[in-house]
């Protein structure tokens, strides 16, 4: 079972709850700070709608058979607010972000940039991280003194692990979800190297291998 973080993320001038679980977002905890200062939305109109139940359709078609129920509604996901002795806890309302994503722009049109400046960020970010651990990994294993084949090897198996195929220019059409894992993967093949748990270029193809038959991340 993954351990779950719910993530503070900004998203202009709101902040906006992600669980690293499942990657969803809290829909009620940006309604909340919208609605103290705006014409008031509500969550269950936007569900309502034919083209909303349209589109969670298409999100659950699409996601991968290990994720899907007969008995929950996988793309969102509520969890009701209940009384404490400190008081009644708030309702949480988790979407999945494709759904998030088409809810923030419901609220106000106006999101529709910010939304978007906020899925461009991330991608920029792991594609930036996922520069920098490659050039980490390179480095590390320098110490094998590799030949230039040997190099392109290690770049072609680690396509192969995330993207199922080797092509050029295969990492500049990388979703975000896909340039995050390249990354964790090179920072934690660079690290195994650093510390002496792989210590020559055989046993790096042997890890790289086992990555991409058993997956490992």
């Amino acid at each position: 079972m993954k351990t779950n973080v719910n993530m503070i993320r900004r998203m202009g001038q709101y902040e906006i709850l992600q669980r690293t679980s499942d990657g969803y977002f809290d829909a009620n905890a940006l309604l909340v700070q919208w609605n103290r200062n705006n014409e008031r939305r509500r969550i269950d109109r936007f569900l309502e709608f034919d083209k909303t139940k349209d589109f969670i359709g298409e999100i659950e078609k699409n996601m991968p058979e290990g994720l899907k129920s007969h008995t929950e509604n996988q793309a969102v996901k509520i969890k009701k607010g209940r009384k404490t002795k400190l008081g009644q806890t708030k309702s949480e309302v988790w979407m999945h972000p494709y759904l998030f994503i088409d809810f923030a722009m419901w609220i106000n049109p106006r999101f529709k940039y910010q939304v978007i400046k906020f899925v461009y960020d991330q991608l920029i970010k792991y594609r930036h991280e996922a520069g920098d651990n490659y050039r980490s990994l390179t480095a590390a294993i320098q110490r094998f003194e590799p030949t230039f084949k040997e190099y392109s090897q290690v770049a072609k198996a680690l396509n192969y692990i995330v993207f199922d195929r080797h092509e050029k220019n295969v990492r500049q059409i990388a979703s975000a979800k896909q340039l995050e894992r390249l990354s964790n993967l090179e920072a934690k093949l660079a690290f195994a190297v650093d510390m002496g748990y792989i210590n020559n270029y055989q046993e790096l193809l042997s890890e790289l291998r086992r990555f991409y038959l058993f997956g490992n991340l």
